[in-house]
Formats: structure tokens, C-alpha cells, sequence
């Protein structure tokens, strides 16, 4: 009995080591089969026009067809189409050159290889999780008889390897045939192993770029930014110290002259709107929401930061995007305190809906657009087109994951920070607005207030926005939290420079104006993203141009809520402190 127990236990233990021993844990036995993937294939310049590999017609390898499922959302968002080559590779066994499959040249096939040829079409493939890029062919300018097309059919593949794990790929495409239609062009793979002495977790190293991302100029930018910050934090305390006590000062005087004699007086400044200053802003269920929602995002955004600093998360597919819909889920109780806790102390009484509109204000952006766009993703027939299995799963993440979180935020939020604590007592009838100079108006003050804040970041955006839609992987996520924290302490300090010079024109509309003061940054780069489209890239067609300006205005939108958000706190904190600290009647 115990000798059958035991070999049971054997039996078990090698079926676990032989289903362990794959691309999952990244371990391997001598002849044991890797999966080469074929992914994507699209034009360069579109780096997010992508379509299934064998959408081209590639032939398949001889091997039996290994199914591919999504393993992450992230993935199935990104586009990731993996689908099994067929080619019969095992670990640290070569493969001398070996034809594997002959694609004819019928008249549909020339027309699509022609078509990706001229469009310089490349591909994406993965072993082990590593990606691989090859282009798929070439043109030779003829002057003569016009242009001919080739296509590269040899796959040359070295794989390093470092005892039983793979830690290096390299593929070199070879054999240039010339495209003509009735011709049959056989395909062709070669597959070298050698040892190497790279540490399997150095091994994304070699895909990473430190002479673009560790440029003087990067850190130049952010030596700049840091100098804004020390000039902008001087600023602010030369106002909250010098100005203030000259305003307190000045108060106080008034404060001991005889009641005829102050109504001779000349009083202005932000004193006089202490009875409306902390009036409830106009439309405080969205403005509410609004804040929620920034809370929400700047959570998210550090969150994710932090996590990616500390997990290395760009080295694994759709990793950063899981993890950010993950953290979003999650942190949704955030939205719901600060949002529902706001809104109640603005009197607002139809809290469930404040609810709803906190809840879903960003995924509804979110979803709707990215539903206009899988429209257009569909009519292309593109990989980007999102599954409708994953569709489901983004609206049951909605609206059981994230809705209730934020109720029970909404909850908490009211109960806890839902109660009104002004320094200084709100008057029943608002005070009229005297006029001011143009450059003091709301509107003014609202777009001006953008522009510092975007000069400490545009640097950065230029890094972001290569990585995401070039050829670059973004890992300098040190660079991206600090730049997160200078951004914070400029936009705050602008806004609360702002909201003085507006209370102090005796303009007690400061919630708003604080907010879309911050917010217009986000403007500031949606502006930048126009340059960065037109001089920085050579993207074209209906796809890419509707993708890249659909998602960057949805991240322009994203920013601007959680800046607004930013400004907003920072001078709520700065308003209740100088009216606190005054004396009032």
C-alpha cells in the first residue's frame, strides 16, 4: 500500500515538474518544446495599427496548432493576437536551415504582400515571453522598370540561453525572394543555441534604451522643473508671509476704528467676501464628482507608479494595464469619500445619483470612446478591435466591482467628513461681484494658470508619448514619480496664486477657478499632442489618426481631473487657513 502511495506521489510529482516547466515559469529541459508565437503585423509608422499575422497569408509550420487565450485584460485590450507558428523548435537543440512551409503567389496574395511591403509592414513575434520584431519586406527602386518588391522567407533565430532558462533571442531575416504572381516561395527557419552569461533578470535589459531615456536633457528638464518648484514654493510663502501680514495688518486696524469711521474707510481685498467665500460652488453634484474622480486618479497614478517601480511591470505583456484597471477597482472607495464627503458639505441632498455620476464619469468617457473607436478597429479587421467576452468583463468590473466600492465610499464619506466646518459664516444673500480689471477675470486666470504647470512636465510627456506610441519601452518610472511630485506642489502653488489675486479682486467664485485653473494644463498637452502628431511622428491613415487623437484626448481628460483636483485641495486648505485666522464680525 505505502509502495503505490509512493509512486502515485511520483507519478504527481513529475506531472507538476513537466506542467511547470514551460513559458509560464520560464524553466526548461534539454529538448523540451518552446512555443514560438507569432503576434502582430502592421505598418511601421502605425505602431497601433496592428492585425493578426496570418491576416497576410503566411503559411503555417508542419507542427499541430496550439490555441492562444487572452491570459490578461490587459492583453486583450492591447490587441495581443498571439497564434502558434507550427515551427518545431526544442530548447538547446538546433535547427539546421529547414523549409517548413510554400505559399503560392495567387493574384490575392501578391496584391496583400505588395500592399505590406510598400506600407513597410513589420512583425511581432514572442519566445519565452521576449519579443522578436522583423520586417516583412523590401522595395528596390527601379528607375527603369519601376519599383520591385521582395520578401524576406529565412527566419534565422539565436537563442542564448542560461542553464535551463532562455535569456536572449535574436532573429535575422534572410534570403530575399522577388514577388511575382504565379511563383511558389517556400519558407524557411533556422534555430542556433548558444550559452550565455546573461542573469535571467537582467534579460529585458538589452530592449531598453538608457542613451534616450538618461539624456542631459532629461534630467536637465528635470533640474528645471525642480528650479520652478523652489521659485514657485518661494512665491507662495512670500504671499502667505509678507502680503498676508500686511493684509492682517491692515485688518486689524480697521478692526479698532469706530463704526462711522469704517464705513468712511476704503476697505477691498479678500476679507470683505468672508460671507460667500465658502458659498457651495455652482453645480456641486458634478463639481463633486469631478473631485472624486481626481482623487481617484491620483491614487491610481501613484499607485500604479509606485508598482511598476518597484515590480518592473513593463517587462511582462499588458502588465501596466491590469494592474491599472486592477488598482482602479480597488481604490474605487477613494472616489466615493472625497467625493460623496464634499458633496454633502456643499448641502447637495440627491446623493445616490451623485453616486452614479461620481462611479461612472470615467468609464463612461473611457468606454464610449474606446466604443467609437472598435468600430472603426472592426472595419479594419485590426487586433485592436476589442473581443466582446473582454467588453463583458469591463462592464461586470463596473458594475459590480466598482459601483459598490464607491457606495460604500459614498457612505463612509458622508458620515465621517459630511458635515460643514467653515471658518466663517455663509450669507444668505450672495454679494455682488464688483467689476475688475480683464486680466483678473475667472476665464483669464483659468487659462493662464496651465501654463506653469505644463512647462515642468512637457519634457517628460515627450518620453511618455515616444514610449507609447513609438518603439520605446518606458522604464525610467523613477523619472515619471518624481515628475508626478513636482507637478503636484507647481500646480498647487499656482492655483492658490492664483485664487488670491481672485479673492482679493473680491471675487468669491474661487472653487471652479481653482479647479480649471489646474485643469488647463491638461489643455497645454492635448495642444502638444497636435505638434507632437504633426513634427514627431509619420503616422496617417483614418485608424491611427482617430486612435491617437481619441486616446489622447481621453488621457488629456484623465490629467485634467486629477490636476483640477490637485489645485483645488491645495487652495481649499489655503483659503480656510486665511480665513481662520482673521477676525470676523
Amino acid at each position: 500500500m505505502w509502495r503505490g502511495i509512493l509512486r502515485l506521489s511520483c507519478v504527481l510529482s513529475a506531472v507538476f515538474l513537466t506542467v511547470k516547466a514551460d513559458e509560464h515559469t520560464h524553466t526548461y529541459t534539454t529538448k523540451e518544446e518552446v512555443v514560438l508565437w507569432m503576434n502582430t503585423v502592421g505598418p511601421y509608422h502605425n505602431r497601433q495599427e496592428t492585425y493578426g499575422f496570418f491576416s497576410l497569408p503566411f503559411c503555417r509550420g508542419p507542427k499541430k496548432d496550439i490555441s492562444h487565450y487572452h491570459e490578461t485584460l490587459g492583453e486583450a485590450l492591447q490587441g495581443t493576437e498571439l497564434e502558434f507558428s507550427g515551427l518545431d523548435i526544442d530548447f538547446a537543440t538546433d535547427v539546421p536551415q529547414t523549409k517548413y512551409c510554400e505559399v503560392e503567389m495567387s493574384e490575392d496574395s501578391y496584391k496583400a504582400f505588395v500592399y505590406a511591403v510598400k506600407n513597410h509592414y513589420w512583425y511581432q513575434m514572442y519566445i519565452d515571453d521576449l519579443p522578436i520584431w522583423g520586417i516583412v519586406g523590401e522595395v528596390d527602386d527601379n528607375p527603369e522598370k519601376g519599383p520591385d518588391y521582395y520578401i524576406w522567407t529565412h527566419k534565422k533565430l539565436d537563442i542564448g540561453y542560461n542553464l535551463n532558462q532562455i535569456v536572449d533571442v535574436n532573429l535575422t531575416s534572410e534570403v530575399k525572394v522577388k514577388l511575382e504572381k504565379g511563383n511558389k516561395i517556400p519558407f524557411t527557419y533556422q534555430v542556433n543555441w548558444k550559452k550565455s552569461s546573461v542573469n535571467f533578470k537582467k534579460r529585458f535589459d538589452k530592449y531598453l534604451d538608457p542613451n534616450f531615456f538618461n539624456h542631459r536633457i532629461h534630467w536637465f528638464s528635470i533640474f528645471n522643473s525642480f528650479m520652478m518648484v523652489i521659485f514657485l514654493v518661494g512665491l507662495v510663502s512670500m504671499i502667505l508671509m509678507r502680503t498676508l501680514r500686511k493684509d492682517y495688518a491692515r485688518y486689524s486696524k480697521d478692526d479698532d476704528l469706530d463704526d462711522m469711521e469704517r464705513d468712511l474707510g476704503d476697505e477691498y481685498g479678500w476679507k470683505q467676501v468672508h460671507g460667500d467665500v465658502f458659498r457651495p460652488a455652482s453645480h456641486p453634484m458634478l463639481f463633486s464628482a469631478l473631485i472624486g474622480s481626481g482623487y481617484h486618479m491620483a491614487t491610481v497614478a501613484l499607485a500604479v507608479i509606485v508598482l511598476t517601480l518597484w515590480g518592473h511591470l513593463y517587462t511582462d505583456r499588458g502588465s501596466i494595464l491590469s494592474t491599472s484597471i486592477f488598482v482602479y477597482a480597488a481604490a474605487a472607495p477613494v472616489n466615493g469619500y472625497f467625493g460623496g464627503g464634499l458633496y454633502s458639505r456643499m448641502g447637495g441632498k440627491v446623493w445616490i445619483k451623485q453616486m452614479l455620476l461620481s462611479a461612472f464619469l470615467l468609464p463612461f468617457l473611457v468606454c464610449g470612446l474606446a466604443f467609437f473607436i472598435n468600430f472603426i478597429a472592426i472595419y479594419y479587421h485590426a487586433s485592436r478591435a476589442i473581443p466582446f467576452g473582454t467588453m463583458v468583463a469591463v462592464t461586470c468590473i463596473c458594475l459590480f466591482v466598482i459601483l459598490p466600492l464607491t457606495l460604500v465610499g459614498t457612505i463612509v464619506g458622508r458620515a465621517i467628513a459630511g458635515q460643514p466646518n467653515f471658518p466663517c459664516r455663509v450669507n444668505a444673500v450672495p454679494r455682488p461681484i464688483p467689476e475688475k480689471k480683464w486680466f483678473m477675470e475667472p476665464a483669464v486666470i483659468v487659462m493662464l494658470g496651465g501654463v506653469l504647470p505644463f512647462g515642468s512636465i512637457f519634457i517628460e510627456m515627450y518620453f511618455i508619448f515616444t514610449s507609447f506610441w513609438a518603439y520605446k519601452i518606458y522604464y525610467v518610472f523613477g523619472f515619471m514619480l518624481l515628475v508626478f511630485f513636482i507637478l503636484a506642489i507647481v500646480t498647487i502653488c499656482v492655483t492658490i496664486v492664483c485664487t488670491y489675486f481672485l479673492l482679493n479682486a473680491e471675487d468669491y467664485r474661487w472653487q471652479w477657478t481653482s479647479f480649471l485653473a489646474a485643469a488647463s494644463s491638461a489643455l497645454y498637452v492635448y495642444l502638444y499632442s497636435f505638434y507632437y502628431f504633426l513634427f514627431k511622428t509619420k503616422m496617417y491613415g483614418l485608424f491611427q489618426t482617430t486612435f491617437y487623437f481619441g486616446y489622447m484626448a481621453l488621457f488629456s481628460i484623465a490629467l485634467g481631473i486629477m490636476c483640477g483636483t490637485m489645485g483645488y485641495v491645495g487652495t481649499s486648505t489655503f483659503v480656510r487657513k486665511i480665513y481662520s485666522t482673521v477676525k470676523i464680525d
